[in-house]
């Protein structure tokens, strides 16, 4: 196993929560937290209370982590939820829901959050015709997200996009793979968030 994979591995046992890091593998039995559902190494199996700001640390690492952020972009996104009107909790996961490389991620145009950032970042898609090289680019609703003519024409853009043809699309999202394109139908809410996540923790950590 690789030192990268060892890590990623690693990070979802401590977690006890799939953080679908490694894409397909995490919905598979092979996904170590089905497999070894404990934290790695000799005292794994020990019990430990978590209490306070470890809970609430726990929480901001694994959304951070879901979505695939580094400390510095996941403030600046926690500051931006902050200035707008409702709840800044709710807020933080809808912006984080709308980023571009997880929007690709959910419309099945991509193998994992990691591989939707190389695509973007090499321009392979168009968000309403123009070409948008920024996974953190935030979608609004009536977008449409579509590969470029030429990325559509390829084998392996082919065979990736028929491969997931069975995935499940959020309601908020739609979905033409005919067309290779999908277009955001409204701005998702809490309910739309499945990731395992108390928010408020994430909030009370930052307000501190």
């Amino acid at each position: 196993m690789s030192k990268r994979r060892e890590q990623v591995c690693r990070q979802c046992r401590v977690e006890k929560t799939k953080l679908l890091l490694k894409g397909d593998k995490c919905l598979s039995n092979r996904c170590p937290v089905e497999r070894r559902a404990y934290a790695p190494g000799e005292h794994g199996k020990m019990r430990r209370r978590i209490l306070g700001y470890a809970i609430q640390l726990r929480e901001k690492q694994k959304l951070k982590r879901y979505y695939g952020m580094t400390e510095k972009q996941f403030r600046l996104f926690f500051e931006r939820a902050e200035r707008r009107k409702g709840v800044t909790g709710e807020n933080l996961l809808s912006m984080l829901e709308r980023r571009l490389d997880n929007v690709v991620t959910l419309m099945g145009f991509s193998r994992s959050r990691v591989h939707a950032r190389q695509l973007i970042g090499h321009g392979h898609f168009l968000v309403n015709d123009h070409k948008v090289s920024i996974p953190s680019y935030e979608v609004d609703a009536g977008d449409v997200i579509r590969f470029r003519t030429r990325t559509a024409q390829t084998a392996g853009i082919k065979e990736l996009v028929e491969s997931k043809k069975t995935k499940t699309v959020p309601g908020w999202i739609e979905v033409d793979r005919a067309d290779f394109q999908g277009r955001i139908k409204s701005l998702p809410t809490r309910t739309d968030v499945t990731l395992p996540v108390e928010e408020h923790l994430v909030v009370e950590l930052y307000s501190k």
